[in-house]
């Protein structure tokens, strides 16, 4: 194409020359001769220049446009524009196979970013709008749009607050709300730039079971040394107090009661013994904590669970005279378990119920199973008793704790322990005043 236009600019130039010198010549007829020459010549030019214009153009406008679709007929065009829409065409086939590896490396990261178990969000820097937030934060949080990173303070103040302070490179364990239930999430901070615009990307990612998991396990150690420490101290005395007792009723006889002093020693040697046993007792009820090690896994039908829970709890519900409901919409739930520890669960938090709504004018307890979104058996023991504060519910789950004055504090612990041997998990709800709802998910 260039030695083409090199030829047309110098038989031009040539045209030119000859005419100047046919001028200065006088010699006017060869000048009029090669006049039209000379105009054809520019005309023909001028024609080349404005089509090799308008096919930049067009090509220009499909590069705009990101129109690479768009083919430049080669083989029905002039000679002189053959070469220039061949390398359009051969530009355009580039740019489409770099936009369609461009779009299967977006689509690829965007299965990826779909299929891991952490939330990811990014947002501008400047206004705070939110760009793109995959399904697993939508689930996690619970919230299926998000028009601003502001707007999650509506939903979650505390988390929202937690998300704004956090620095690029930085990472916190901050507490997030859903559904009346807290969890722990871990969050990473990066920030990036693009066109000028400043970005923010943080990761959510759920360490409430890892958490759970390392807190459990640590009340398992603490509890084995702490039993095992006791029954080793108390043994020895608990014996003492024993022989202590044989050689006093052995000897009195021997001993003058005056004043009741021989009683007095006796009793204080019964209490000594008394209280030495009870402590026993108590260690050896902690030790259950630590006896369960694997469930034996089968798969039951959840109404029969169910029939198998009532059949135990109707005759103290009917002596209480609490009404108890169960819905169980899926007649056909199947659910893989150790059904005597589920049912130990399930005993466990309906006699907290049934404790808890004793004082109630119209005592009531609901029992309910089904499957949510993500597949998972939720069931949930709930009752119109007086509920919890925020720092009991807290606190629940804790080992020794107990709000009963003949608790052990064992029971809700060993409820967690059965349910995360499941890999599951148990959290309670609560109002104060208008009851209180433990659910259950495998």
């Amino acid at each position: 194409m260039e030695w083409r236009i090199s030829i047309r600019v110098l038989l031009m130039f040539a045209a030119l020359i000859a005419e100047s010198f046919f001028l200065v010549k006088g010699w006017l007829l060869p000048a009029a001769l090669l006049s039209p020459v000379i105009i054809y010549s520019v005309v023909e030019f001028f024609r080349f220049h404005r089509e090799a214009q308008v096919e930049l153009n067009q090509f220009v406008e499909s590069i705009h446009y990101r129109d690479f679709s768009r083919n430049f007929d080669v083989k029905h065009a002039p000679a002189d524009l053959q070469i220039l829409r061949k390398g359009f065409n051969e530009i355009n086939s580039t740019f489409k196979v770099i936009s369609k590896e461009k779009e299967t490396q977006y689509q690829y990261l965007q299965k990826i970013l779909e299929l891991v178990d952490t939330g990811i969000l990014s947002y501008k820097h400047e206004g705070g709008e939110v760009l793109w937030m995959n399904e697993t934060l939508k689930k996690m949080l619970g919230l299926p749009y998000l028009k601003t990173i502001h707007s999650l303070s509506k939903r979650d103040e505390d988390l929202y607050q937690q998300v704004i302070s956090l620095k690029p490179g930085e990472t916190k364990i901050a507490t997030a709300h859903s559904d009346r239930k807290s969890f722990k999430v871990l969050l990473s901070a990066t920030a990036f730039q693009t066109e000028g615009e400043k970005f923010k990307l943080i990761a959510f990612q759920n360490v409430d079971e890892a958490l759970d998991e390392t807190e459990s396990k640590a009340w398992q150690k603490l509890l084995s040394v702490m039993t095992h420490e006791i029954m080793n101290s108390i043994a020895p005395i608990s014996s003492l107090a024993d022989t202590l007792k044989n050689r006093l009723e052995e000897s009195v006889s021997d001993l003058h009661n005056n004043g009741g002093s021989v009683d007095d020693l006796k009793l204080g040697i019964e209490t000594i013994k008394r209280r030495s046993e009870g402590l026993l007792k108590f260690a050896e009820t902690y030790r259950n904590l630590n006896k369960i090690t694997t469930p034996n896994l089968k798969k039951i039908y959840v109404r029969d669970l169910f029939e198998n829970l009532y059949s135990l709890m109707e005759p103290t519900l009917d002596q209480k005279n609490i009404e108890m409901e169960i819905v169980l919409k899926d007649t056909d739930l199947i659910l893989e378990a150790d059904t005597s520890l589920i049912e130990q669960v399930l005993i466990n938090l309906l006699v907290n119920s049934i404790d808890a709504v004793k004082d109630q004018p119209e005592p009531k307890i609901l029992l309910t199973a089904d499957m949510n979104a993500n597949k998972k058996i939720t069931i949930k023991v709930a009752d119109n008793g007086a509920g919890m504060s925020k720092e009991v519910l807290d606190k629940i789950f804790i080992p020794f704790f107990t709000t009963k004055k003949s608790g052990s504090g064992i029971g809700l612990s060993l409820c967690k322990q059965i349910m995360m041997l499941h890999h599951g998990n148990i959290h309670a709800q609560s109002i104060e005043g208008r009851g209180t709802t433990f659910v259950l998910q495998f």
